[in-house]
C-alpha cells in the first residue's frame, strides 16, 4: 500500500516558498529553486554575521585614529597608552565617545600620555 504525503510536502513547500517571497524570478516560485536560494541565503546571513563584526571593528578604529590624530597623537600611541594606564575601554566605547563628547576623548588621550 502506498503512502499518501500530499499535505505534510505541500506544507513544507509552501514554508520554504513563504521564506523566499521576494526573491527575482523562479527563485520565489519553484521550489527546488526556492530551496536553493533560501539555503544560499541562510549560508549567507551567517558568514556576514561574522563579516559585520570586523566591518565594525575596522570602522571603530578609523574613528579613534581620525580623533586621535587631531590631538596630535596617532592610534597606536594611544591604545598602548591607556593600556599602560589600565584604562579599560574598548574600541567600540572609544568610537562612541570621539564622535559624540570629543572634551571627554581629549581627556582620555590626557591620561594616556601620561
Amino acid at each position: 500500500m502506498r503512502v499518501k504525503r500530499g499535505y505534510v510536502s505541500r506544507r513544507r513547500h509552501n514554508k520554504i516558498l513563504k521564506r523566499t517571497e521576494g526573491q527575482w524570478g523562479s527563485k520565489h516560485r519553484l521550489f527546488r529553486r526556492a530551496n536553493e536560494a533560501m539555503l544560499r541565503s541562510l549560508w549567507y546571513a551567517y558568514r556576514d554575521r561574522r563579516h559585520r563584526r570586523r566591518e565594525l571593528r575596522a570602522l571603530w578604529i578609523t574613528r579613534i585614529n581620525a580623533a586621535a590624530r587631531i590631538n596630535d597623537m596617532s592610534y597606536s600611541r594611544l591604545m598602548h597608552g591607556l593600556k599602560q594606564a589600565n584604562v579599560e575601554l574598548d574600541r567600540k566605547v572609544l568610537a562612541d565617545i570621539a564622535v559624540r563628547d570629543p572634551q571627554t576623548f581629549a581627556a582620555i588621550v590626557g591620561v594616556a600620555r601620561g
